[in-house]
């Protein structure tokens, strides 16, 4: 394995820890300097999570070190932890339900249209949209933890999350209108006719089988 699947199956391993930390009320650590709270120490290990996402793709490129196992694990690696941490702050009441489920179920279908599109032959690549609204999931859900006792903070952690619910939406509706386009595209698409050599070939079977 390398460094860069490494990485990804890293941000894997950071989910469960980051929910053990949100989903309990009283967890605290002293580092010998400063004693993180639950919702500090829940920011830096959704941080250094998220740290990883941006490394790993970094690191393929620059190493050519691009697999199709690196490809399968990325998405699932980032769905993975947006999902545990925005259904963690569902629980810990500081996000709406109906947002999450808008959230978590856009990242479901567009999984399910890229195994589709797969399936039939071809890859979506993550667009401008989708990225920007990576960038902004990690913005509200930062924001979110640091949010209590701050009203500045929560109020620019409620419209980092209506940004990530109109980026949400408006990446969905682009990849699959990109689905579409491809599937009438290659339905127009008129039939190859076959080359004189694919011909020959057929008239020879042809002949066999009337033989």
């Amino acid at each position: 394995m390398n460094l860069p699947n490494a990485l990804t199956v890293l941000r894997i391993f950071f989910v469960p820890l980051l929910l053990a930390v949100m989903l309990r009320r009283h967890v605290e650590l002293d580092t010998g300097w400063v004693i993180l709270t639950r919702d500090w120490l829940a920011l830096v290990i959704f941080l250094a999570a998220a740290s990883t996402d941006l490394l790993d793709g970094y690191l393929a490129r620059r190493r050519r070190q691009i697999t199709i196992l690196g490809k399968l694990l990325d998405p699932i690696a980032d769905k993975l932890l947006i999902s545990a941490a925005f259904i963690s702050l569902v629980e810990m009441d500081r996000v709406p339900a109906w947002m999450v489920v808008l959230i978590v179920g856009r990242e479901f279908a567009v999984s399910g249209l890229r195994n589709l599109a797969i399936a039939e032959g071809y890859t979506i690549s993550a667009s401008d949209l989708g990225k920007t609204k990576m960038v902004m999931q990690v913005i509200a859900v930062s924001l979110m933890l640091l949010a209590p006792g701050n009203w500045v903070v929560a109020q620019a952690a409620y419209i980092a999350l209506w940004l990530v619910v109109l980026f949400a939406t408006v990446s969905m509706v682009d990849y699959f209108r990109a689905f579409w386009l491809r599937v009438d595209g290659a339905s127009a698409t008129p039939a190859r006719k076959p080359t004189a050599a694919e011909m020959l070939v057929l008239r020879k079977e042809h002949k066999q089988d009337l033989a």
